[in-house]
């Protein structure tokens, strides 16, 4: 089994694993929401049934509301005023709850709280996501070694590794720690760290990092870095780090939440006295009014002015295949003003084919299809498949064609006998370079201007067929670029893929500007700078490698066939891999936002004119009430416009 099966089945058996003895864990994960709903079939069945309960078992059954739905941010919020001596937005919470309670309207005060819960919720659930992102990564990360000391090999953990140690990696196996070739080659595919997708020969002398995949070749590895500062490591850091930064728009709801907790304590303070002391009120009035306002200035109608209308757009989103992962996402995406984009796997589809193909004219071209086909069905290397697929599409089934003595010189081709030929399959060097250079010189010129493999296939001693290969530009791409564009949005691909191959698809994709050779620690750099350039950008990627730099964008986008890192780490998923769903989702942000600002000059409007007209006398608690409730339920249906 090749270790990339080996990893499949580890994680299906983890899936597995999961699903059939984690319930409990599950539960426990999503027990905040599972509490916040509860909390609302409650009062909601309290509120149908009322008028048939006895009173202690109305009251009793509004005691488990407030219980079960406001335990979580009441403890959360008594904690952290106690850990920071500051009050905050579950304290006020609280407060308003009991205020309502305390005037005789429980259900409001049961309302208050479900409402805080399951925005709480959500926000936790949000977290827990954003974690199992590094979970995830460090998944991948090899946990042992094969050290090589004294001519014996020994299986130690990866940690123990020391600078100049000697580890053996046989074909198949990932590479465990970053190091220099000391003794054999191998093709290596390093899609985890470069996001290139055709896999590199490498021998003496060359570097390899750890997380990538030696395929066809043993190798002992001298350590040149410690094991807990790899490049994969570093990538580690820096999805943590990344995750770790508040936008400005997080922090500025901190600083804002923090002001209306005091400002509203205040102004309920001096309501409860100054008007008994200087205006002549009764000091029940005085009181009274003090916990109207307390209710009427709490932010129900200011929640519900974001999280209906965020939800349904967030629905809307999925039914057309685009998953955010958060309100907050789905407001940022419509003031991008840039958007850096991965090649391979994200541009591209990701796998190399065969685009073009020449052959002898005194060579039966069927039976080169035939025979190359046939040799490069016995290879496991991506550019062979590809090769395979394209001779079984042009000739038809390879099976009754034998291949004998069938011989894979690594990072170089094949060599097999078929149809009592001798065949030499691979690069220029290996088939001969001065005929390799000689066929067709013009044509193989100009393939590789545009960034193809070229795969020669020698008959004997001449060079009967020539493959170009490239990693092919997704259908969708090209319009989702226009697109882009149009909307005044600037369009930049990070590639770790050469210079060559990265002009030639940044020029057939229409992109306004192109890097190559990117690491991922050049890619987060690149995206560091455009955030300063533009303010606020979008990085699309599907790989390992793409983590560090999709955390690092105000925005990060995943393709839906990418790997479990970038999906986990990405704040929006293409689940059907189209990048023109940007787009569509650009103008679906734009007027979720309108909708938004809406609600809330509404519902502050609606407070405003509220308190003033508590402070004059001129409504009692049931008309506060209902323009409390009834300003909460007109924002709520206004964002429900947004589910069309």
């Amino acid at each position: 089994m090749s270790i990339n099966q080996e990893v499949l089945s580890s994680r299906k058996n983890k899936r597995n694993h999961f699903s059939a003895e984690s319930l409990p864990t599950k539960l426990k994960e999503h027990i905040e929401l599972i509490a916040a709903l509860i909390s609302g079939v409650i009062i909601l069945i309290t509120w149908t049934i009322g008028d048939y309960l006895p009173d202690t078992w109305w009251v009793v059954l509004h005691l488990i509301a407030f219980t079960v739905g406001g335990y979580a941010k009441a403890k959360e919020g008594i904690t952290e005023t106690i850990r920071t001596k500051k009050l905050n937005v579950e304290v006020l919470m609280i407060l308003a709850a009991i205020g309502s309670v305390s005037i005789g309207y429980w259900t409001e005060g049961a309302i208050l709280i479900f409402i805080f819960a399951l925005s709480g919720a959500l926000e936790t659930y949000s977290l827990n996501k954003s974690n199992k992102a590094i979970s995830s990564l460090m998944e991948l990360q090899p946990e042992e070694a094969l050290l090589i000391q004294n001519g014996m090999e020994t299986v130690v953990p990866v940690s123990d590794l020391k600078i100049d140690d000697l580890i053996l990696v046989r074909a198949g196996e990932l590479i465990p720690a970053d190091g220099i070739i000391v003794k054999g080659s191998s093709t290596i595919d390093e899609s985890a760290i470069s996001g290139e997708s055709m896999p590199l020969h490498k021998e003496k002398s060359n570097d390899v990092f750890s997380g990538t995949v030696a395929l066809d070749g043993t190798l002992t590895v001298r350590i040149t870095t410690k094991p807990s500062e790899t490049l994969f490591q570093k990538i580690i850091q820096l999805v943590q780090s990344a995750q770790e930064e508040k936008s400005p728009s997080q922090l500025f709801i901190e600083k804002f939440e923090n002001a209306y907790v005091y400002i509203v304590l205040i102004v309920v303070a001096i309501m409860m006295f100054l008007p008994y002391l200087a205006f002549g009120w009764t000091l029940s009035e005085s009181i009274y009014r003090a916990m109207v306002l307390l209710v009427v200035a709490s932010p129900c109608a200011l929640v519900a002015s974001i999280a209906p209308a965020t939800l349904s757009a967030i629905s809307n989103a999925a039914k057309k295949g685009v998953l955010f992962k958060g309100g907050v996402h789905l407001e940022n995406l419509s003031g991008i003003k840039a958007i850096t984009l991965d090649k391979t796997g994200t541009l591209t589809n990701g796998k190399p084919v065969v685009t073009d193909a020449f052959f002898a004219s005194d060579y039966d071209v069927n039976q080169i299809l035939k025979a190359v086909g046939a040799i490069e069905k016995e290879s496991t290397h991506p550019l062979a498949q590809a090769i395979t697929a394209y001779c079984e599409e042009q000739a038809g089934s390879l099976n009754d064609v034998d291949v004998v003595d069938m011989k894979n010189i690594s990072g170089k081709g094949v060599t097999a006998v078929a149809f009592n030929r001798q065949w030499s399959i691979g690069k220029a060097d290996f088939v001969g370079k001065e005929a390799a250079e000689s066929f067709q010189n013009s044509v193989m010129a100009a393939l590789a201007s545009e960034g193809k493999t070229i795969t020669f296939a020698k008959a004997e001693e001449k060079i009967v067929a020539v493959f170009a290969l490239q990693d092919t530009v997704r259908q969708t791409t090209k319009n989702a670029i226009r697109k882009l564009k149009s909307s005044g949005i600037q369009t930049v691909m990070l590639t770790g893929d050469n210079e060559l191959t990265a002009k030639a698809v940044a020029e057939e994709v229409g992109l306004d500007r192109y890097i190559a050779n990117c690491l991922p620690q050049d890619k987060v750099d690149h995206v560091k700078s455009f955030r300063n350039q533009y303010g606020n950008i979008a990085m699309v990627g599907d790989g390992i490698n793409d983590a560090p730099a999709l955390a690092s964008a105000n925005l990060g986008i995943a393709m839906g066939e990418g790997t479990d890192i970038a999906l986990e780490t990405a704040d929006i998923v293409l689940m059907k891999n189209d990048l023109s769903k940007i787009t569509n989702s650009i103008h679906l942000s734009s007027r979720m936002n309108r909708i938004i600002k809406q609600n809330i000059f509404f519902s502050i409007s609606v407070i405003v004119l509220l308190i003033i007209s508590n402070y004059f006398q001129l409504i009692d608690l049931p008309l506060g009430v209902i323009g409390h409730e009834g300003s909460t339920i007109l924002v709520i249906l206004n964002g429900l416009r947004l589910l069309k």
